[in-house]
């Protein structure tokens, strides 16, 4: 079989800007997308976005109508992100932005925070447990099916 030639630009696949998604509850796939794309936006000297979503569904009506209980949700998830920012940085990106939502993660980081930060690249993690080991996550499935971008899916 003969070469044949790609034609490609390479500037046609330059990413520009990586937004990467971690849970609230700092799973292991969250802190593995985290790494792949610090990594990747130290190599490639871009922008990173970091978002995390509250998930007020996880709310039972109770703590919901408690102003304090959401609150402190809320608190915590910034210092959160206060240590994901801090870390990226550490580890030599430059330009590091933190986001959170609130709602349905994939819903809310595809209608409301990659339109903000305009990502290439949208790096998510996914948990897989025995039952459902050829599929990725729920909230995965719906970011790689709905973003604008490119993305890619950590397990």
């Amino acid at each position: 079989m003969g070469k044949r030639e790609i034609d490609f630009d390479v500037q046609e696949i330059s990413i520009k800007s990586i937004l990467v998604a971690v849970d609230e509850d700092d799973s292991s796939s969250s802190q593995k997308a985290f790494n792949y794309a610090v990594t990747f936006a130290r190599a490639a000297k871009v922008p990173l976005g970091i978002v995390t979503v509250l998930e007020t569904k996880d709310l039972n009506v109770y703590e919901s109508m408690q102003p304090d209980v959401l609150e402190g949700r809320r608190n915590v998830m910034r210092a959160s992100m206060d240590e994901y920012v801090k870390k990226a940085k550490e580890f030599g990106v430059i330009d590091v932005k933190g986001f959170i939502g609130e709602g349905k993660p994939g819903k809310v980081i595809v209608q409301d925070i990659i339109p903000e930060f305009n990502p290439d690249l949208l790096v998510c993690g996914s948990e897989t447990t025995e039952k459902n080991s050829i599929f990725i996550g729920t909230q995965a499935s719906y970011m790689s099916q709905n973003a604008p971008c490119s993305v890619i899916v950590v397990r």
